[in-house]
């Protein structure tokens, strides 16, 4: 029997009856892959190596290549390489150069190889190292033991068992609270249940299927094999199945003449009429690292990054039969054509301005565009015509190079209706606010009878699309005065030769038709677009739009953030699983929260408004009392804790309490907006920063953040910057607890250790066991470092 599909950031939640006869599609997401036992991430100075050698040229990164050369066992010696990413960049405030390299293998890229480096002044700061440290392969190895598809799947299937055994005792209990356990079985079994019944219906392809003697250079069986694992629609699963001969004959191949890592030379294939895929598939050979007790050993293994509707996978497929699914990351992350025109000075927007979160916050105001020089040069309504996609090489207002839009279209944003739920954009609706560039509109939804739900929110799609608009602007422009700038892999169509890849602006569409009651982010490598989709929540009548809920969107758009800085902006595979991807989810939770704090202290709940639910969508509402949150680390080892989300919950309470110590310390800013630039381009300190120090040299000294609120905003995006690919809970604590020595000198050193100690991440916090997929039994420790004692 087909069980109920429900959406995956907040499912099943009851709706009025005017939803009662509607569907709701389930977006299926896959997300698994091995636990490396060797990866370190080191940042205590005794723990790294500094004769390492000297660079004539003082170039940092020549600096790194050293080092990371006297990284490599001596039985790998000649077998194993770094190659420097072209993504490494220097960070312009704090003066520290992030340096990212990939592990090659007899000339084949090792997928998860990772080494990121940080250095400043010729010092290696931290690193982390994930490269594979076990006996030279046999160049033509053939190697497909492990099935780590297979152990997510029983992993899967014990945790439902689990909290199915939880949700029988519940409901046969004396106290038995109707409404809870709804929300219990909709929220959290029933997800479960469709991500086990459509993730695991196929671990392996049937041995009918896998001829003998295709050629190790034809990827097509491999790729078949996981489009069988990741379509959500089980008609295509039984006719790939009842016609494979023909599909795989369907699919044909070219080489692609771009290259990996810029100077390696492993050739890119370009896979054509791949079902259920949007675009064509990127294929390539690489090794993949499957753990092996305390160490791991090689698999080949085709690496894919495959576009579909719904999600955006960078998956590694063994490349000999019987393929298996060694690991899998979606870029894609839940929180769940205009006429050309010139405006006239700034635009104005009815909108809930920045920092009310939803309508029950306050009302709609005219806010004015907001004028930030350094991050927006050109306002969030101007694009260069070389970088527009949707006038690139063609010529407006007389030859001018800079196209002017009267539209929710500009170089950071391209905000739409996209009720059809399709992946095309250029010609979606999009409101005009003319040569005077008002956009100003009525939303008043009324509650309705019958079936006109949708069309009555449907009505207000032009204060949608610009409550859009304006929100995810806002959040570029904070985020870039913070260091998500151009060379850290920020989204932008034109990046004003500041280094980075361009063309990559953020695809927001309003009141997607392609579900209900979610959100999501779609975040592939630097260069390509970032898509953020937002639904309507059918919880209420009227419906709610998710769009008008800042907290949601400022969450979604995190996931940009979060994984163009954690391993580099070329690396979208960082944050995919386990307490790295809890993290991701995490770190959008604290910064909605931080964004719309106040100085009178409050505790907050996520998705509350949208969802209709007044304790919102998590498990506990964000705050210092522990009764009323009483989330540690070892909370992670409970039976409902399974799942990125849940884990994000732990990891955002603990910064949530980490920065109201600051904030104790320090005080609280009623903006975290830094002041404009001035004409000359310098920046005020005000009473935003302190004053500005100096080196002995006259080298002036990171700009330093006065207030707790946006002194911890400024660590956490720096840590995200120094921690390595994969982090997990400890490695992210230490890289935030680095920032602040490299920007105060390590004067919150015992502040910090403080907060997370209180959750349970003091020193001596471990984990033992730890899976993929978050599971693992946990120690917390609530001590501080002696020196704090």
């Amino acid at each position: 029997m087909r069980l109920l599909l429900v959406p995956l950031l907040l499912a099943g939640l009851s709706a009025t009856s005017v939803a009662a006869h509607e569907s709701v599609r389930s977006r299926k997401s896959l997300g698994f892959g091995p636990v490396h036992p060797h990866a370190v991430f080191r940042s205590n100075p005794s723990d790294i190596p500094q004769s390492f050698g000297v660079s004539q040229s003082g170039n940092p990164l020549h600096l790194v290549q050293s080092f990371a050369n006297g990284l490599i066992p001596p039985h790998l010696d000649g077998a194993s390489t770094f190659v420097l990413r072209k993504d490494s960049y220097t960070d312009k405030n704090t003066g520290v150069t992030h340096a990212y390299l990939r592990q090659f293998i007899n000339g084949l890229e090792v997928a998860d190889g990772d080494l990121n480096v940080n250095i400043k002044d010729g010092v290696i700061l931290s690193y982390g190292n994930s490269a594979y440290q076990g006996p030279a392969p046999d160049i033509n190895l053939v190697r497909t033991s492990a099935h780590p598809h297979a152990d997510y799947c029983s992993q899967l299937a014990n945790e439902l068992d689990v909290r199915n055994d939880h949700y029988k005792r519940q409901l046969n209990g004396e106290q038995t609270i109707i409404e809870e356990l709804a929300f219990y079985r909709d929220t959290i079994l029933r997800p479960l249940e469709y991500m086990l019944e459509s993730s695991c219906a196929f671990t392996d392809l049937p041995d009918k299927f896998l001829p003998k003697d295709h050629k190790l250079e034809d990827p097509r069986h491999a790729l078949l094999q996981f489009m069988i694992a990741a379509t959500p629609e089980d008609h295509m699963v039984q006719d790939i199945l009842s016609r494979y001969d023909d599909y795989i004959n369907r699919m044909s191949s070219y080489m692609d003449n771009k290259f990996v890592g810029g100077e390696t030379h492993i050739p890119i294939e370009l896979i054509h009429n791949v079902p259920e895929a949007v675009n064509p598939v990127k294929a390539r050979l690489a090794y993949i690292q499957v753990p092996d007790g305390n160490s791991a050993h090689l698999d080949l293994v085709w690496k894919f990054e495959v576009e579909m509707k719904d999600n955006w996978y960078e998956a590694a497929v063994s490349a000999h039969s019987p393929h298996k699914i060694i690991s899998v990351v979606d870029w894609a992350s839940d929180a769940y054509a205009p006429i050309p025109g010139k405006g006239e000075g700034l635009a104005t927007y009815n909108v809930f301005k920045w920092g009310i979160n939803d309508p029950s916050e306050g009302n709609r105001t005219i806010e004015t565009e907001y004028n930030d020089k350094l991050a927006s040069p050109l306002g969030w309504h101007s694009l260069p015509i070389a970088n527009d996609p949707y006038s690139a090489n063609k010529r407006f207002a007389h030859g001018s190079s800079i196209r002017n839009t009267t539209v929710t279209w500009g170089n950071n944003v391209f905000a739409h209706e996209n009720w059809d739920g399709l992946n095309g954009y250029l010609s979606n609706y999009r409101p005009d606010g003319g040569r005077s560039l008002k956009f100003d509109y009525v939303y008043d939804p009324q509650p309705t009878t019958g079936g006109d739900a949708l069309e009555e929110a449907r009505k207000y799609i032009n204060a949608t699309i610009t409550q859009l608009f304006y929100t995810s602007n806002m959040v570029h422009d904070l985020y870039y005065r913070y260091g998500f700038d151009e060379p850290s892999g920020n989204f932008q169509q034109h990046n004003f030769g500041r280094g980075g890849e361009e063309n990559d602006g953020v695809i927001a569409n309003a009141q997607d038709g392609s579900g209900y009651n979610n959100a999501n982010f779609m975040t592939p490598p630097d260069g390509q677009n970032g898509r953020c989709r937002m639904y309507i929540w059918n919880t209420a009548n009227p419906y709610r739009d998710g769009d008008l809920e800042a907290g949601i969107v400022i969450h979604e758009l995190s996931h940009g953030l979060s994984t163009r800085l954690t391993g580099g902006p070329a690396n979208s595979g960082c944050l995919g699983w386990g307490e790295s991807g809890g993290m991701g989810e995490g770190w959008g939770d604290f910064l909605a929260t931080t964004i719309r704090s106040t100085s009178d202290y409050s505790d907050y709940s996520m998705g509350s408004w949208a969802a209709n639910r007044e304790g919102g969508i998590r498990n506990y509402v964000y705050s210092t009392n522990i009764t009323i949150n009483p989330s540690t680390y070892k909370t992670l080892d409970k039976p409902g804790y399974w799942g990125v989300h849940a884990i994000g919950e732990v990891w955002a309470e603990t910064l949530w309490v980490v920065s109201q110590k600051l904030i104790k310390k320090h005080g609280f800013s009623d903006t975290l907006f830094p002041p404009l630039v001035e004409e000359d381009g310098t920046i005020p300190t005000g009473e935003f920063y302190r004053p500005r120090e100096y080196e002995l040299n006259g080298t002036p000294k990171p700009l330093v953040p006065k207030h707790g609120n946006t002194l911890i905003t400024q660590l956490v995006l720096n840590g995200m910057k120094l921690q390595p690919c994969r982090p997990s809970f400890f490695e992210a604590r230490d890289a935030i607890i680095q920032a602040d020595q490299v920007l105060t000198g390590g004067e919150n050193y015992c502040t910090l250790w403080g907060g997370f100690s209180e959750r349970g991440l003091g020193p001596d916090a471990r984990v033992e066991g730890r899976t993929p997929w978050g599971g693992g039994i946990r120690t917390n420790d609530h001590d501080l470092p002696k020196a704090c004692q």
